[in-house]
């Protein structure tokens, strides 16, 4: 067996695969998102190491109980991308992890974007000028950190902590770098541009390393806690979004990834760069002559969670014990597609893709008398589905048009939203039998790292193992007239945000 370890941003997945995909045990660990102060949000990077610690040796325990004997081939890392971390010269974190949502760098973004400097460091970097860039986050940090900033020895991602608490090394994997707004993507070298602009020197970031990179534990303390044998060989991986195209089979053209998660994301791999004129998409490694093109929003499974908190609270325990998230999606169905005019703009926590506009804000429009609490329900949905299409259409306009769409994350959990997905994009919708497309991604690379020849399935045999959703024209046609009104709102209210 390998394990998948999948580092998000609410918890770190364990999850042991065979060598064909199947899932023999998995184990979750969640954790908080911090916030000190509006804006602001971090997350203490060693509670997220210890949380990989329990997840793997949960799995490892569970291990010795199956009626089959698995033996551990390794561990292949799939994580979050666009965290910061300072770290001082012995390996203390001077800063929490700041992470991708942390909007504290707006006014950085705002008077860089659209500058010259701007546009030249996202044709060289293929990563948005955006809060959630570690580019960003640096130069604020220099403005209003300085004594922080001129203590650091490293600056680093979750993932180099995860490795550095392993090997004492600091080390970066070039999908993850690609997401820093600081690696050249032609060149696959840190940017010299993107240094001076910061005011930092490569010495300050971790090494580039190719995403098949292995190290082996071989400190009987450490292999102890985790559980795993001395010598087991830790893969470095890549980042989820990149993966989840893996994991899934979206490696073709014309065939895209979407998923849904605290956030969510539309994504499609090429074999170029493809850097959007209009900046609306980003361009990330997998692996050398392999990009993947798209784009992330930020509000899909945190908005959801808001408003069943916030209104349907009540359903979240029912006396005969339904699963709360069925009972969330009868409440939906009651409600025809277009929720009756209804419309919901998602920005609860400003916008990433296509708009890179972290002031935008939530919004209703069109309340009338008829409209009730389901009705709220189905066009919150329905939103957070437009912003994703939204995004797709500057995905089909920057690289080809999407034939395909496999959808992982929560949202493939209900068969309710995948089919509101078919409906919206007008597209055919697959789920894998395993929606955990990022740890299953990892796995592949991990697998293919360490010379094992898995029994994995390739693009062109992976819809036999999926479930297939068409969509229905005549809903797509209703929700297109909502998604024009969605589209108007958001550009006359752009000032008012």
């Amino acid at each position: 067996m390998i394990i998948g370890l999948d580092i998000g941003t609410s918890s770190t997945k364990a999850i042991a695969f065979d060598h064909g995909g199947t899932i023999i045990t998995q184990y979750n660990v969640t954790y908080p998102i911090l916030s000190p102060q509006t804006g602001y949000y971090e997350q203490d990077p060693m509670q997220i190491y210890e949380a990989c610690v329990r997840s793997v040796s949960e799995v490892m325990d569970a291990i010795k109980n199956c009626k089959q004997e698995h033996r551990l081939e390794g561990i292949a890392v799939s994580s979050a991308m666009h965290g910061l971390i300072a770290m001082d010269e012995k390996g203390n974190h001077l800063t929490n992890c700041i992470i991708w949502a942390d909007t504290r760098s707006q006014d950085i973004a705002d008077n860089l974007k659209g500058t010259p400097a701007g546009q030249n460091l996202f044709r060289q970097t293929g990563t948005p000028i955006h809060p959630m860039s570690p580019l960003c986050k640096l130069i604020w940090m220099n403005k209003h950190m300085p004594t922080v900033f001129n203590e650091t020895h490293k600056f680093i991602g979750i993932k180099e902590y995860l490795f550095f608490q392993l090997f004492h090394a600091y080390v970066i994997d070039y999908s993850i770098a690609s997401a820093t707004g600081l690696l050249d993507i032609h060149t696959l070298h840190w940017s010299k541009l993107a240094l001076a602009e910061v005011g930092i020197t490569d010495k300050h970031l971790s090494s580039l390393v190719s995403v098949d990179y292995v190290m082996k534990v071989e400190d009987e303390v450490i292999a102890q806690r985790w559980k795993i044998p001395v010598g087991t060989p830790f893969v470095i991986g890549a980042s989820d979004g990149c993966l989840a195209n893996l994991g899934v089979g979206a490696t073709k053209p014309g065939v895209a990834s979407l998923t849904v998660g605290t956030s969510g994301a539309i994504r499609v791999m090429t074999d170029r760069s493809n850097t959007d004129a209009k900046e609306r998409v980003f361009s990330y490694i997998l692996r050398p002559g392999e990009f993947v093109v798209g784009g992330a929003i930020n509000n899909a499974g945190v908005v959801r969670n808001w408003f069943k908190d916030q209104f349907m609270s009540e359903l979240s325990q029912s006396s005969l014990g339904t699963d709360s998230s069925a009972l969330f999606d009868n409440e939906i169905r009651s409600v025809p597609p277009g929720s009756d005019g209804l419309i919901f703009l998602p920005y609860l926590t400003g916008e990433r893709a296509p708009y890179w506009d972290a002031k935008a804000k939530g919004l209703y429009f069109g309340i009338q008398l008829q409209h009730r609490r389901a009705h709220f329900a189905r066009a919150m949905i329905e939103g957070m589905l437009f912003a994703l299409y939204n995004v797709g259409i500057a995905l089909e306009e920057t690289t080809q048009p999407i034939e395909t769409i496999y959808a992982s994350g929560g949202l493939a959990r209900s068969v309710l939203w995948v089919q509101m997905l078919a409906d919206v994009f007008n597209k055919p919708v697959f789920v894998k039998e395993n929606v955990e497309s990022s740890a299953w991604g990892a796995a592949i690379v991990g697998m293919e790292a360490l010379g094992i020849n898995g029994a994995y399935l390739s693009p062109n045999t992976i819809d036999t193992y999926s479930t297939r959703y068409l969509p229905d024209e005549n809903n797509h046609r209703i929700y297109m007239e909502n998604f024009q009104k969605f589209e108007r709102l958001y550009l006359k209210l752009k000032e008012e945000f």
